[in-house]
C-alpha cells in the first residue's frame, strides 16, 4: 500500500480524535469564543487554543470566518496575517479529502466523472490560482470550495495561494467584528455590512464569468452540432 495513503490515514484518524474532544468541550461557537475569552490575557495560551480551534474546525463544521473573529478578539488587526494562516490551514483537511477521494471516484461512478472533469476544465481555463480565489470571495461555505478544488484536481501550491488571497477579505472582516469584545462574546456576525459582501460577491463573479462562459454556455452549440 502506498506509504503516502498509510500517513494520511494516520491524519485524517488523528484529526477526527481531536475533532471528537473538541467537539466534547466546544458545544457551541458560542461556548468556544467565550471560553477563548477566558485566555485572552496570556498571547501564547490563547495561540495554542486558536491552533486546536483550527485543526478542530473542519469536523465541527463552523464558518471560518469564527476563526478570524477570534484572532481580531486576541490580536487586533496584527493579527491579520495570523488569520490569513489559520484560513489556509483549515482548509487543508477537506482539499486533501476530496483529493484524495477523486483518485478513487474516477471511474467509479459517471456522475463523478461528469463533476471532476467539468471543475478540471473550469480551473484550466480560469487559471488555478484565480479560479479558488474567486470561488473564496463568494458567499459560499469554505468546505465546499475546498473540496470543489480538490475535486477539481487543483494542485497544492495554486490552491494554498489562491485560498490566501480569496479569504485575505473574510479575514479582515472577521477581524473587523473580533476586535469588538461585546460582538464576539455573543457571537454576533451580523453587524458586517452587506455591501462589503455584495461586492466581495460581485468580484468573484466577475473574476468567473468570462471562463465559465468560454467553458460550458460556449461549448453548448458545437456539442449539439
Amino acid at each position: 500500500m502506498n506509504r503516502r495513503f498509510v500517513l494520511l490515514g494516520y491524519v485524517v484518524a488523528g484529526v477526527a480524535a481531536a475533532g471528537a474532544a473538541g467537539a466534547a468541550w466546544l458545544a457551541s461557537p458560542e461556548v468556544a469564543l467565550a471560553r477563548l475569552s477566558l485566555l485572552a490575557a496570556d498571547p501564547v495560551r490563547y495561540g495554542v487554543a486558536l491552533l486546536a480551534l483550527t485543526a478542530v474546525r473542519p469536523v465541527l463544521a463552523w464558518p471560518t470566518t469564527l476563526l478570524a473573529a477570534a484572532v481580531g478578539f486576541g490580536y487586533g488587526w496584527v493579527g491579520v496575517p495570523l488569520g490569513v494562516a489559520l484560513l489556509v490551514a483549515t482548509a487543508v483537511l477537506p482539499y486533501i479529502l476530496a483529493r484524495t477521494g477523486r483518485v478513487r471516484a474516477r471511474g467509479a461512478w459517471q456522475a463523478a466523472d461528469r463533476l471532476c472533469d467539468a471543475g478540471e476544465r473550469l480551473a484550466t481555463e480560469t487559471g488555478s490560482v484565480r479560479a479558488v480565489t474567486a470561488a473564496r470571495l463568494l458567499p459560499l461555505p469554505s468546505d465546499a470550495v475546498s473540496v470543489g478544488a480538490g475535486a477539481a484536481g487543483i494542485r497544492t501550491r495554486p490552491f494554498l495561494l489562491g485560498t490566501a488571497a480569496g479569504e485575505l477579505p473574510w479575514v479582515i472582516v472577521g477581524v473587523a467584528v473580533g476586535v469588538s469584545l461585546d460582538r464576539l462574546a455573543a457571537g454576533d456576525l451580523s453587524t458586517v455590512d452587506p455591501t462589503v459582501l455584495v461586492a466581495m460577491a460581485g468580484v468573484g463573479a466577475l473574476l468567473l464569468a468570462g471562463p465559465a462562459y468560454r467553458t460550458f454556455l460556449r461549448e453548448e452549440p458545437a456539442s449539439r452540432a
